[in-house]
């Protein structure tokens, strides 16, 4: 992309946006109306800023966007930028949203005797094999992964592995489906990501909405 044409920001889709939507506004960006339509068939947005678009993206998509530089910046989860560990990537700001936790969890029934210090060898199933291998072979642990997009939850009762690897909030649904949180891998919040080359291009423009960001955070927690 040219120097004349707008910057593209990724925004993910669903809850982060959700709660990422006011340090949007403290940063200044107000995008068009049919962004908030429900029907709206678009992905691309314009802004108050005419430097600057939006698009939107599914959360796990937008660190390949601004790695690859279809987007010069955006906004992702630290789960998804260290389960891709994209060298293009430059996250220099906590945006303080998204909050949540990596977690390994196990039916109920199994936790009472398992002691996770006493694993060689473990089946997980996650949307983060990377993470997922590169934090037990920490401990010496060998993990196979089985790699699923979605419904974690099902694969220890169906069979297919007896541990999983996601995303814990407040741990209602791996409540409901008979599990337990028994060990914790990461912190979870959104960060602001920015593609390095654009960062060396256009570098005036980058810098200013890294500015405005961190003002919009400082804001929040003022």
């Amino acid at each position: 992309m040219t120097a004349n044409q707008p910057l593209i920001f990724a925004l993910p889709k669903g809850r982060i946006l959700a709660q990422a939507t006011p340090v949007l506004a403290r940063a200044g960006i107000a995008i068009e109306p049919d962004f908030a339509d429900p029907d709206t068939r678009k992905l691309r947005f314009r802004t108050s800023d005419p430097g600057l678009d939006v698009i939107t993206v599914r959360s796990f998509d937008v660190a390949t966007f601004v790695a690859f530089g279809a987007a010069h910046l955006g906004i992702a989860g630290n789960d998804v930028l260290m389960e891709f560990d994209f060298p293009e990537i430059y996250a220099p700001l906590d945006l303080g949203v998204g909050r949540c936790r990596l977690a390994v969890a196990e039916p109920a029934e199994m936790s009472a005797t398992d002691d996770p210090r006493q694993w060689s060898h473990i089946r997980i199933a996650t949307k983060y094999p990377n993470v997922t291998r590169r934090h037990f072979a920490r401990r010496g642990v060998q993990a196979e992964c089985i790699k699923l997009n979605g419904a974690l939850e099902l694969a220890p009762r169906l069979g297919l592995c007896r541990r999983i690897v996601d995303l814990v909030s407040t741990g209602a649904t791996l409540e409901a489906n008979g599990l337990v949180e028994v060990e914790r891998i990461a912190d979870v919040t959104s960060r602001l990501a920015v593609n390095r080359a654009a960062l060396k291009t256009r570098a005036d423009e980058v810098q200013s909405w890294i500015a405005r960001f961190r003002t919009a955070v400082d804001a929040r927690a003022a």
